[in-house]
């Protein structure tokens, strides 16, 4: 026989093959992987089996777990736990690829287990209800001495007992009917009745046709609880993934509905009450301590104050109100407020990013000064929605710039729909997971987390409410990143509906460098503080330390630097100007009209006073009165950001024009 290893360059050994176990130790470990504790005994005969899963920490009681599996062929199934909301489907691994028909078998097989899953689930609940309710109506009534309800201080309110003197509590579709039943035992041991339906299903504490709140709570001591000490009806949904689906049902009929949320170390009660308030805008309170309501009360707490505040300090005393002082606290100086709205909107490919940017880091890194403004030290969340690549880059390269080391930054992998209730939920949960609180969140681009038309005020309004949110329980500013429109005439203003710039505190413009002029930053509205100077920069490249592009050459970036004001023409009068003069001779000829303290002047006493004084003709007038005629004089004074359309004509949005031009009017 040959020597092999002569002809193969060394010793030779034939290749290991993979060891696959059995298909039931595969399921088994399927199970074990999304935290459901398999039987002892797995059979693969196409049949539901019944298990205790062992979920939530809970390896006996009912047989919450539930399998169906083949194992002909390629072995296949679906298994699950109605407890935790866990379903899940497995194919076995056989060692290959499968092939097309197997794949379309496979495909076969989970909507059989499916199916076979809903049939069993209805035959069980159809069973259950007839079983719970001759439970339910043989029971006697609940005493006050029940060691639970001593335990807990709280009346019976209807529930009553089994044989065994466990407490029994009901559960109820929306139409009424009695699916199912919740044992509890004197040490507060929770159970469902075997094979009942509790989706969806609840209960009520007390009843009432007074208008005012209705509560909805996770467990019936808690809402027993609640509306002891309020008087008020409380619901239950007797989990905390059940509050959602719940509250879409008492919605209909409630509009003042208050959801009471566990305070869990988990954080699942709130998350599932927040889900609640984002879909359905109705109120959660969670008591401030870990526990729940009935923990809180029984602890000392004062309950009715956190249900119920006596005093409503929406409105407030004039007097007091103008007696507290209230600087504006500013996290850069004259640009960025706190806990305030911001837009930063420039052209595509205009230097926007590298401007927020800068902002953005210099106070991640510590603060000190940014364009000559004081900057705060702040703890900042910026959400990537594109270019991840470019701002990893950005931000490297201005670490090495300015010589720092380590940020208080946090940046997102990707962008998500911010403005729906599921995106929103997400984003809370990472920020309430960080150590501490943002200072500032910064949405890059708007358009990246908006789901809806930009264009759209209801869609804007489902985003703006999303900030108002996220600044309301975060305490911070939010800084949207957007684009301007393609015209000229729209390059000082946001793209989109005109809702955006209603709510915003703060608007800045970046205007991209042109003809030998520096980029310019330019504030064009402070809700509460005097419209900051421009700034001007400019781009500067710089190396990243250790990034080589596949061609061995350095990768570099940019970062926006400041540099000085560009020197203001002399000598023979800019067209700009002469269209400010024009503009406000119109304006005097036309009656010195204002609308909201602003000098406005409509499009026909414009082009009167043109063909009237100025002797142009009617379509020279027409040409100089349209927005997209560029170098006229509405166009020019629209992308300068003189003058906003406004109604049938135009207002002055300049601030220190405006106060020039009512100045002289009231001198007239």
């Amino acid at each position: 026989m040959s020597d092999l290893t002569k002809l193969l360059g060394g010793n030779f050994s034939p290749p290991t093959q993979r060891r696959i176990d059995p298909p039931e130790v595969q399921l088994r470990d399927a199970m074990l992987d999304v935290g459901i504790t398999p039987p002892d005994d797995i059979y693969l005969d196409g049949k539901i089996h019944r298990f205790r899963s062992g979920t939530n920490g809970k390896a006996s009681g009912d047989k919450t777990g539930w399998y169906v599996a083949f194992g002909d062929n390629v072995p296949a199934g679906r298994f699950g736990c109605w407890r935790a909301s866990i379903e899940s489907t497995w194919v076995a691994d056989v060692g290959r690829d499968l092939t097309v028909a197997e794949k379309m078998a496979h495909t076969r097989r989970m909507a059989d287990a499916r199916a076979a899953r809903e049939a069993e689930q209805k035959r069980s609940q159809e069973v259950a209800e007839i079983v719970v309710d001759k439970i339910w109506s043989e029971a006697g009534a609940a005493s006050p001495d029940h060691p639970y309800l001593s335990r807990k201080g709280i009346q019976p309110h209807g529930s009553r007992v089994t044989g065994d003197g466990r407490l029994i509590v009901p559960l109820y579709s929306e139409h009424g009917e009695l699916s199912s039943l919740q044992y509890i035992d004197a040490d507060g041991g929770k159970r469902y009745h075997s094979g009942g339906a509790v989706g969806s299903k609840f209960w009520s504490v007390g009843t009432t046709d007074e208008p005012g709140p209705v509560y909805l709570a996770e467990g019936f001591a808690t809402a027993a609880t609640i509306h002891e000490v309020t008087g008020r009806p409380c619901f239950i949904a007797y989990s905390a993934n059940n509050l959602l689906p719940v509250a879409e049902i008492l919605a209909k009929d409630h509009a003042d509905l208050v959801v009471v949320a566990d305070n869990d170390a988990s954080g699942v009660g709130r998350n599932h009450a927040d889900q609640c308030a984002a879909k359905l805008s109705c109120s959660v309170v969670v008591p401030p301590e870990l526990g729940d309501a009935n923990d809180y009360h029984q602890a000392g707490g004062d309950l009715l104050a956190l249900l119920q505040p006596e005093h409503d300090d929406w409105l407030i005393s004039a007097d007091e109100f103008s007696q507290q002082p209230a600087p504006i606290s500013w996290l850069i100086r004259r640009h960025l407020q706190r806990t305030s709205l911001i837009m930063v909107h420039g052209p595509s490919g205009g230097g926007k990013t590298f401007v927020v940017l800068d902002m953005c880091l210099r106070m991640a890194s510590g603060g000190g000064e940014w364009c000559g403004n004081r900057a705060s030290a702040a703890m900042v969340v910026y959400l990537a929605g594109e270019g991840h690549h470019g701002v990893r880059g950005r931000i490297a390269g201005w670490k090495h710039r300015h010589n720092v080391t380590s940020l208080d930054m946090w940046v997102s992998k990707s962008g998500l729909d911010l403005n729906t209730p599921e995106g929103y939920a997400r984003t809370v949960r990472a920020l309430r997971s960080l150590k501490s609180r943002p200072d500032i969140i910064v949405v890059d681009t708007l358009h990246r987390f908006l789901n809806g038309d930009e264009n759209s005020a209801q869609d804007a309004k489902t985003m703006l409410d999303a900030c108002a949110m996220l600044i309301e329980e975060f305490g911070c500013s939010v800084l949207l990143v957007h684009h301007t429109g393609v015209s000229d005439e729209a390059q000082h203003r946001a793209r989109g509906s005109s809702a955006w710039r209603g709510a915003l505190d703060i608007e800045i413009s970046v205007v991209p460098a042109k003809n030998d002029n520096p980029m310019e930053v330019v504030q064009r509205k402070s809700k509460d503080a005097e419209l900051a100077a421009p700034i001007y920069g400019e781009l500067e490249s710089v190396s990243i330390p250790g990034w080589i592009d596949e061609d061995g050459e350095p990768v570099t970036t940019a970062v926006f630097v400041q540099v000085d004001e560009p020197p203001k023409a002399s000598g023979k009068e800019s067209k700009h100007a002469k269209h400010i003069k024009m503009m406000q001779s119109a304006w005097w000829h036309s009656g010195a009209e204002q609308r909201d303290g602003k000098p406005y002047i409509s499009r026909s006493g414009f082009m009167d006073y043109l063909t009237s004084n100025l002797g142009v003709s009617r379509s020279t007038a027409e040409t100089y009165s349209k927005p997209s005629a560029a170098g006229r004089p509405i166009c020019d004074l629209l992308v300068g950001g003189v003058i906003d359309h406004f109604e049938h004509g135009w207002v002055v949005m300049d601030m220190v024009l405006a106060s020039a031009w009512n100045l002289s009017n009231t001198g007239q």
